[in-house]
């Protein structure tokens, strides 16, 4: 039974997003959203929501169909209400079908304690249950999920992807993510949106991603095969218009403007959509170091900020090329022991020693060294580029041109993760400390960040709950366990562990 149709949509919002797109949804249908930031895949749910209309094209609703949006942040107007309050207001009857919130807040085990708590004193992963449960409750035929698991460590991604499979079978789900891993888990079908020619597959992202890069791949060959077909046009019309010229043809004169314009239609049809410009490249660098052991830890006690030991390290090396990955539950530690390696690098703690020639590239998961104030182009000339070089480094990071000399308040969050990529290649460190790095990027930034620590042969130490990532880049694995450190062969045994709790 097919629930919604979209037929020729364009949106164009200040700059074309999307163009001639047309798909259907069916009951039960699992649909992946894949797309670069700001490349319009926020903007096709709010369409598809009713919340925004497109520039052009039509979206048809079978009769009664009833769809409900989950956004990325709470909406203002929620914040100040309590969590259990923001819930019941979506229901036609709050105090009717009081019972529906408990047992609603029950299914995505959010804690009694925060049921009552204003909406801008949670986290933002209980904010996002929150507007889950806001969503559900009204039993929506299609649920329109925007980057789910942002703000969600392991267990509540693992929860997440448990609920949504519980969801009625014919619930239809589409589901805009930039984690690999959930859409393999959750999705069946896999929507590639770009500026013109986007492609669906019926198959979840990981097969879909290699069918996608086929088929560009194919458009590529056949692009080049177009352009050296019009090269050949334009030399045969090139021919006849010295020809026609010489002879005094009108015949000829008008058969060179024909293959001319044949040349151009075919260059114009042919160029491949997979071409399109790039939300901005991720490049690293690594200074030199004779160094083999960066970083030597002695048996140091990790604690929380007031002092509450949490784990011991034991003996442990960080070596050139090591990609260690901190792995551990919320509340384990990792944020505190990388703590503890920042304060080592500076001296201050005497049961870590880092070696002089360490030059640290360090990026906190809220991204917290981006001063909100400062603007793109300050933070980048401090590192004496001049002003040209800074806007072409800026434009190449995805920072367009009106935004370079402005406060980066207003920046998406993935332009400002791709920002501090490019700060971290002008400290040019050897020693990467990262902390959810992933955090707002897209998949095309996440692979190129992939890329670059492989090729770069950079040495660092990650945290992330991002598993694709993990899997692709690390080399050895800290485990937080209990009240040690212990190093595992993989992670596989963690991230079943934290998906099932």
């Amino acid at each position: 039974m097919s629930l919604l149709a979209v037929k020729s949509l364009s949106l164009t919002l200040g700059l074309p997003l999307f163009a001639d797109l047309t798909f259907t949804l069916t009951a039960g249908d699992r649909l992946g959203l894949i797309a670069s930031n700001g490349r319009g895949k926020s903007s096709l749910l709010r369409c598809l929501a009713g919340h925004l209309d497109p520039t052009h094209g039509e979206i048809t609703r079978a009769r009664g169909t009833t769809v409900a949006l989950v956004e990325q942040d709470a909406p203002a107007a929620l914040l100040k209400l309590p969590l259990r309050q923001a819930v019941a207001n979506a229901l036609t009857d709050p105090d009717g079908d009081s019972w529906r919130v408990d047992v609603m807040l029950d299914d995505l085990n959010i804690p009694e304690d925060l049921r009552d708590l204003p909406l801008d004193a949670l986290s933002g992963g209980w904010q996002r249950a929150a507007l889950l449960a806001r969503a559900a409750i009204t039993e929506p035929d299609i649920l329109l999920l925007d980057e789910p698991t942002n703000h969600l460590d392991l267990s509540r991604i693992g929860l997440l992807q448990r609920w949504l499979r519980a969801l009625p079978r014919d619930t239809a789900i589409i589901a805009a993510s930039h984690d690999r891993a959930f859409l393999d888990a959750v999705t069946t079908r896999s929507l590639f949106l770009r500026e013109a020619n986007s492609r669906m597959f019926a198959i979840p992202y990981t097969p879909a991603r290699a069918a996608l890069t086929e088929a560009d791949a194919a458009q590529g060959r056949q692009y080049e095969n177009d352009v050296a077909k019009a090269d050949q046009l334009r030399r045969q019309a090139a021919k006849l218009k010295n020809i026609g010229i010489n002879s005094g043809s009108d015949l000829l004169i008008t058969k060179t403007k024909q293959l001319k314009d044949r040349a151009e239609k075919i260059e114009s049809a042919s160029r491949p959509a997979h071409k399109e410009g790039s939300a901005g490249a991720i490049k690293l660098a690594n200074s030199g170091t004779h160094a083999k052991a960066f970083v030597t830890i002695n048996d140091a006690a990790i604690t929380t900020p007031d002092g509450k030991p949490l784990f011991r390290t034991g003996q442990k090396w960080i070596e050139k090329g090591d990609r260690i990955v901190l792995l551990g539950r919320n509340g384990a530690g990792k944020t505190q022991m990388v703590n503890a390696l920042l304060r080592a690098i500076t001296g201050q703690d005497p049961d870590i020693r880092a070696t002089p020639s360490l030059v640290l590239g360090h990026s906190d998961q809220g991204l917290a060294q981006l001063p909100p104030k400062s603007t793109p182009t300050d933070l980048v000339t401090a590192y004496k580029t001049g002003d040209a070089p800074a806007r072409t480094l800026l434009a190449g990071a995805g920072i367009r041109l009106d935004a370079q000399t402005k406060p980066l308040a207003p920046l998406s969050g993935g332009q400002k993760a791709r920002l501090a990529m490019l700060l971290l290649r002008l400290q040019q460190p050897n020693f990467y400390l990262l902390d959810e790095p992933t955090n707002h990027l897209d998949i095309e930034g996440q692979e190129a960040l992939e890329s670059e620590l492989l090729t770069q042969g950079a040495t660092c130490l990650l945290v992330s709950h991002d598993r694709s990532f993990v899997r692709a880049v690390g080399n050895r694995f800290w485990l937080i366990d209990k009240n040690r450190l212990i190093e595992v062969d993989d992670p596989e045994a963690f991230f079943k562990g934290e998906l099932e709790s």
